[in-house]
């Protein structure tokens, strides 16, 4: 039976999910199929995945030469070509969406990373993307700057949902957790209905075991060696540990009394082999949690072997134990969170202007120019 280890996961509480898609793959492969099939649970658009496909996927010829033939501008012609393959998918995972309760199925889209820096920008951005797609299951990445922590407390505000991405430390995602619910709170004073907005907030794990991983193999220490492959676990751990306690609290109890759900904890992983980006499933196991895989890591689930149960709750002693030895070394995992975020900010404006680059010559191209 296919996604049985992906519907394993989903008994233990993780949500798989897709770390990617293009519209040649949401025809090929209708959504609804997947989550039937594979036991996928939400999907993540990715804009690296978006500019390699126009090229070469022909389910965008016919829109592109329209936007072309109209004279379309270049921001304006993303745009289009955006809400369209969202829609498509959000309406893929309506069903799913539906069934749970509006729990699962949803869709997170990129808003442009150079606002990452400007709050009034990214959630006027925001309101404009949520209101040209116009699906209840669309949330809107928002990476997680100082800027960006207020942006999503407004956006949540206005029952935006909102993925907050690019969080590397426990104390960005306990400022994350906060604004989420700063954000619930003047949603519940403005009167609107707080089951209605959904959060999530990711880990990107396997940049941040790369990262630290180079780190202590120039160290070339036993100790260091040790470490290999821990940080990433350890640090998701403490999520989950304040996670766990915020539930407890008076502050969440209010909010929950009133509607609310709480942020889902994600982990993501990307720009590994596929052996390795499964060996997360096995390891990043926790109650209402997602795991963002490439596809082939997906279609791989049933040779990933039986996952372990929790691997998260519970283990907090092991993780401060894992950060204060890597501290040991001499390393500081805040400054490489802090460089991993510098260079994930990079990183994400570099594919946007890669992928507003690739919309300019494509439509050139349709107009004949």
């Amino acid at each position: 039976m296919r996604g049985g280890i992906l519907r394993r996961l989903v008994s233990e509480g993780v949500s798989p999910w897709l770390n990617g898609f293009h519209r040649g793959f949401l025809q090929a492969r209708r959504p609804a199929e997947l989550a039937a099939l594979e036991g996928v649970r939400g999907m993540t658009a990715q804009p690296a995945l978006l500019a390699a496909a126009l090229s070469v996927d022909t389910a965008y010829h016919r829109q592109l030469a329209q936007l072309a033939a109209e004279g379309t501008g270049v921001g304006e012609a993303l745009r289009a070509l955006q809400v369209q393959d969202i829609r498509r998918a959000c309406d893929g995972l309506g069903p799913a969406y539906e069934a749970t309760g509006r729990h699962e199925g949803l869709v997170s889209m990129d808003l442009d990373p150079g606002l990452a820096h400007d709050t009034d920008a990214t959630v006027t951005e925001a309101r404009s993307l949520v209101a040209a797609v116009a699906r209840p299951n669309a949330l809107v990445k928002i990476p997680a700057t100082i800027e960006g922590l207020a942006a999503i407390r407004d956006c949540v505000g206005r029952g935006i949902g909102v993925h907050a991405t690019e969080i590397y430390t426990a104390r960005r995602h306990s400022e994350v957790m906060d604004a989420y619910c700063g954000g619930l709170e003047i949603a519940r004073r403005a009167g609107r209905p707080l089951h209605a907005i959904a959060s999530l907030a990711s880990a990107p794990v396997s940049r941040i075991d790369t990262e630290c991983d180079a780190r202590l193999a120039e160290l070339g220490t036993s100790e260091a060696g040790a470490l290999r492959g821990e940080t990433a676990l350890a640090l998701a751990r403490l999520m989950y540990q304040q996670y766990d306690e915020q539930l407890g609290g008076a502050r969440w109890r209010a909010l929950a009394a009133a509607g609310a759900r709480p942020q889902r904890l994600m982990w993501t992983v990307d720009g590994l082999h596929t052996s390795d980006q499964a060996g997360y499933a096995a390891r990043l196991v926790g109650w209402h949690t997602a795991l963002a895989l490439p596809l082939r890591a997906l279609l791989a689930a049933d040779r990933w072997g039986t996952p372990r149960g929790d691997t998260l709750g519970g283990r907090q002693r092991d993780a401060r134990r894992v950060l204060d030895e890597f501290e040991r070394t001499g390393l500081r995992f805040e400054a490489v969170a802090g460089r991993l975020a510098a260079h994930g900010e990079k990183r994400l404006v570099r594919s946007w202007e890669a992928l507003r680059g690739t919309v300019g010559t494509q439509l050139r191209l349709r107009a004949g120019r």
